[in-house]
């Protein structure tokens, strides 16, 4: 008889105890995922895959090691177990190790109420493939769209059960459904791509196939016959499809291993202004019906909404427990890991505040500039924040969209520019990033 999550790391705890453990604790997911691609209105690739993953983390005094497997029998368990034991006696000593006292632990663990998954029946192949020859067929009715490059759909669904010798014992479902699609248009060396995609918890949520392969091929028809503007100094306009990135590079500046590490530009902004006077960025694990939702970190703390910037001011760090510890502070519940990693900070669901101009009164506004849509590659340094990307995008000229553009690069400093940009109100609600497109004034492009 196949065992539970919760009988599985239950398992795993007794075996690492019996093994030599001081403590431990488990994590164990029961996945399933199914994706379809498509090719020429037929099926050109099926894939499904299922399993079970266990991981196991023990710790021997202030020593450390983890372990995973995909091996559920109990002898394999017993091997893994003695395995682990046997790695972190050799381990060098980590003085920030160590699992969350008792009083730490969440009490509120049922995440039903989170809606993180979907009852209704996994959708069978015939559908996610339909859902991608609709987008595909749908590209390539638009006039110009040479072909397609990728049509695809896809489900997912996992269980998950975290269980440690603190006594702390929990789990969780998840579902995820996808639709991408990609579009080539024009011919020779002047062919250009873009793509559209949407991702769901809910399959009643979900943008139309259609409407996903016309965005893509109507996107990638916007991109022919590029220019390149001259270089110099102008206001960019990052599209809401790609700002956020901006954002997700405070959030790595702020995560507590870089600040432990004294690798982050961010070291010494705690209590100053990081963005205009004004703007928030909330932190809301508990969501319903986004991605990164969560009672509970990997540590089976209990998450809390909580402002990483207020008012434009800096106030938070990213803390788990390991890192709390070595900044001398105290974890805000943030552990985040694999069956085969030990925890890590990392955050869950943030939303920059947004403002009160639509993308369209950004571009009427910023009279000359950059509407970038595509970043390609970068060069960030981590210690003092300086910032360069290539992109593509959108020339505007007096308040208006003129020619498409690609090969140029945009550069500045990720200290300076956060603190000048100006968000319009087109962020998207379901996403686990809530960001709109960002107006930056200032920014050094390179053209010809």
């Amino acid at each position: 008889m196949t065992k539970s999550l919760s009988d599985l790391t239950s398992l795993l705890l007794d075996l690492a105890r019996k093994s030599g453990a001081d403590s431990a604790d488990a994590l164990a997911v029961d996945g399933t995922s199914v994706h379809i691609d498509v090719r020429g209105g037929a099926l050109e690739a099926a894939e499904r895959s299922e399993g079970v993953d266990v991981g196991l983390r023990v710790l021997v005094g202030q020593r450390q090691a983890c372990v995973s497997t995909s091996d559920t029998r109990p002898d394999a368990l017993r091997e893994l177990a003695e395995r682990a034991v046997a790695m972190a006696r050799v381990a060098p000593e980590d003085r920030y190790a160590g699992l969350a006292a008792v009083e730490q632990l969440a009490k509120d663990t049922d995440s039903s109420r989170l809606e993180l998954f979907d009852p209704t029946p996994e959708p069978d192949p015939a559908m996610l493939q339909d859902d991608a020859a609709r987008a595909e067929a749908a590209a390539l009715a638009v006039d110009g769209v040479e072909q397609v490059i990728g049509a695809s759909a896809g489900y997912s669904h996992r269980r998950v059960h975290l269980a440690a010798t603190n006594g702390f014992a929990a789990g969780y479902e998840r579902s995820d459904r996808g639709i991408s699609c990609g579009a080539l248009a024009g011919t020779g060396g002047g062919m250009e791509r873009d793509y559209d995609h949407d991702s769901r918890i809910f399959q009643s949520d979900m943008r139309d196939a259609a409407d996903i392969g016309r965005t893509a091929g109507e996107r990638a028809i916007e991109r022919l016959n590029p220019r390149r503007p001259k270089t110099g100094s102008y206001p960019i306009l990052l599209d809401e499809r790609i700002s956020s990135s901006l954002i997700t590079h405070l959030l790595q500046a702020v995560n507590g291993s870089m600040i432990a590490r004294g690798s982050s530009w961010a070291r010494g902004l705690k209590g100053t202004q990081v963005l205009p006077e004004g703007l928030s960025l909330i932190e809301d694990p508990h969501r319903p019906r986004a991605s990164a939702s969560r009672l509970f970190d990997a540590e089976g703390l209990p998450t809390a909404r909580r402002a990483i910037v207020e008012n434009g001011v800096l106030t938070d760090w990213t803390l788990d427990l390991a890192t709390a510890r070595q900044l001398g502070l105290t974890s805000n519940a943030h552990a985040a890991r694999s069956t085969s990693s030990t925890p890590s900070p990392s955050v869950t669901n943030v939303a920059l505040t947004q403002g009160d101009k639509s993308r369209a009164e950004l571009i009427r506004d910023m009279g000359t500039g950059l509407l970038v849509t595509s970043f390609i590659g970068s060069t960030i340094n981590p210690n003092t924040g300086d910032y360069s990307r290539g992109a593509a995008g959108f020339w505007i000229e007096n308040g208006e969209i003129t020619y498409p553009v690609n090969e140029i690069t945009i550069a500045g400093n990720l200290i300076e520019m956060l603190k000048r940009i100006t968000p319009a109100n087109d962020a998207r609600q379901h996403l686990s990033r809530v960001v709109p497109s960002l107006l930056v004034e200032g920014l050094t492009l390179a053209g010809d």
